[in-house]
């Protein structure tokens, strides 16, 4: 690590941070200049509604005032339980505005792990959409001391619900225009407080703050190519990471926010079309939906659509099947931890003249840091030694940057065992290849270990989606008495499918598939058929599979 200098050289001596030339940095600073420079342009579509960037900016003024008027203020934390729509968005603003933390909540969670979160971050305001209440409620009553509550109805929802307490747009009727939204004294400043999953334990707390927020949301402006002309789709919660920091990064392109409140082929079709979508983001699944979607709902792309993933490694064919309907992929890496993106797959022009196939899989990478990332490295976690750069070797994926959580709240050890060496170590198990390029073969929780032998269950799953037949796939390690473990395929069949006979798909099949394309000792051995269990966020939950594997099902 570079040491602080001990001495004031000539370079210091009289020259002193000022105001006019030290502004801390956060991404509240984008809102207030796009919504001067692009105040009138579209900055949010939610349905018919359609809101300028100057309403946006007074609406979160508004907001931030009202909150103000409740008590809130520095460091306190406000949570908000909401589908993709308009007061999540603008809560990215007025509450780091007012120096608050926000804490956006996964809406598939239970009551149990809704009342757990709003415990622990001491949260003072709770907003929260009228079509999640029955949880909220269940989650408050469960609470000693319970926050505000302000409720979101939204015209858009399937149902609504309520506790009575003040609607959102009454709440912001009570602030006023022309409150200013506040730069934070230290960009190091909490900006936003989001939970890890928690499927093994407490969820932990991640706190990011202004400056890492500002820089993530400025590398992801910057890869995915956004200007004012841009149109992002919501498919990506904006719960998750802060929507990846696009919440921030396409208010400062002045691109227009279409709002999503369910991830629907159905819906997202007809979005693309009517209102020339330019970019989206999701997890592989959603990809997945787009790819099976009936014929009746697609619409065809009048004109290429960005579109970025990751929070798992898209199989090479999915990729494939997505740039044949017209979509770019772009695919990137990173976790909670991270802001969201990490690492991106930096497309190498002389690439281009590759077959589909080999294109895709050389996309398959996690690739090599974004544009604001400051280090990526594959060490031995024990020796911490980098590994050679032969694209065989195993490592754990390691960074370090600004874009990197501040730790974990009320969490010490965690903190600093995540930061043990001086890197943020991710627990993702990969290989760095002679370009530079990382490629994760598993993370280290799931690298299935068969008579000694490494096995990555990416890569049986990179084979089992080639199938047909298949949907999705997850594989996961079964206790095996001779071998210790051997690969369990948890499958999804696509609708209607079966083998040539028309019967059923079987185990016997699958597992010879694989056996023509894989060496044998990773084949798996066991193949359970049936729906896949996926968190909010699409991702599949491998734990569940693991539990299942191991009763014998």
């Amino acid at each position: 690590m570079p040491e602080e200098p001990t001495t004031r050289t000539m370079y210091d001596r009289g020259l002193d941070r000022n105001p006019a030339n030290y502004v801390p940095l956060s991404p509240v600073s984008f809102l207030l200049r796009s919504a001067r420079l692009w105040g009138a342009q579209t900055a949010i579509i939610h349905g018919a509604r359609r809101i300028t960037y100057a309403e946006m900016l007074a609406r979160c003024c508004r907001l931030a005032s009202a909150l103000a008027a409740r008590g809130v203020g520095h460091g306190d934390t406000v949570a908000v339980i909401a589908p993709n729509v308009p007061a999540l968005l603008e809560a990215h603003y007025a509450v780091p505005g007012l120096g608050a933390v926000l804490c956006p909540i996964n809406t598939r969670l239970d009551a149990e792990s809704i009342a757990f979160i709003l415990r622990h971050s001491e949260s003072k305001v709770l907003i929260a959409d009228r079509e999640l209440l029955p949880a909220v409620g269940a989650a408050l009553v469960r609470l000693d001391t319970r926050p505000a509550l302000i409720e979101i109805a939204d015209p858009l929802a399937l149902e609504s619900h309520t506790q009575g307490a003040i609607e959102y747009e009454d709440f912001l009727s009570q602030g006023r225009e022309n409150f200013e939204l506040r730069l934070p004294a230290d960009e190091w400043a909490a900006i936003s407080l989001g939970y890890t999953s928690g499927t093994t334990a407490d969820p932990k707390g991640v706190v990011v703050h202004h400056r890492g927020a500002l820089l993530n949301a400025a590398a992801m402006a910057l890869e995915f190519g956004l200007t004012p002309e841009s149109v992002y789709l919501w498919t990506l919660p904006m719960f998750h990471c802060n929507g990846w920091t696009f919440t921030w990064s396409v208010t400062l392109a002045g691109g227009t926010h279409v709002c999503l409140r369910r991830v629907d082929p159905a819906l997202i079709f007809p979005a693309l079309a009517d209102h020339g979508v330019t970019h989206l983001c999701g997890a592989p699944v959603v990809l997945n939906m787009l790819i099976h979607a009936p014929e009746g709902v697609r619409r065809r792309l009048l004109k290429r659509v960005d579109i970025m993933t990751g929070g798992a490694a898209p199989p090479s064919i999915v990729i494939e099947r997505m740039e044949e309907l017209g979509f770019k992929v772009h695919h990137l890496y990173g976790l909670t931890e991270t802001y969201g993106p990490a690492t991106v797959n930096a497309w190498q022009p002389h690439r281009d003249a590759l077959p589909l196939a080999e294109k895709a899989a050389f996309m398959a990478r996690q690739g090599v840091p974004h544009p604001l990332m400051a280090d990526m490295a594959v060490l031995d976690p024990t020796t911490m030694e980098s590994v050679p750069a032969d694209g065989a070797t195993l490592g754990e994926l390691m960074l370090r940057s600004n874009t990197v959580m501040k730790g974990y709240l009320k969490n010490p050890k965690a903190t600093a065992a995540a930061f043990a060496g001086g890197w943020f170590h991710t627990g993702d198990l990969a290989v760095l290849h002679a370009d530079g390029y990382a490629e994760i073969k598993d993370r280290a929780k799931d690298i299935i270990i068969s008579g000694g032998e490494n096995i990555s269950s990416l890569e049986v799953e990179e084979v089992l989606f080639r199938h047909p037949a298949v949907l999705e796939a997850a594989v996961v390690a079964h206790p095996d008495e001779k071998w210790g473990e051997v690969p369990h395929a948890f499958v999804t069949l696509k609708e209607g499918a079966g083998n040539k006979g028309g019967d059923a798909m079987s185990a016997e099949e699958i597992i010879a598939f694989c056996r023509e394309r894989l060496a044998h000792f990773k084949c798996p051995r066991h193949v359970t058929f049936g729906p896949l269990p996926k968190t909010s966020t699409g991702k599949i939950q491998k734990f569940t599979l693991r539990q299942a594997a191991r009763q014998g099902d």
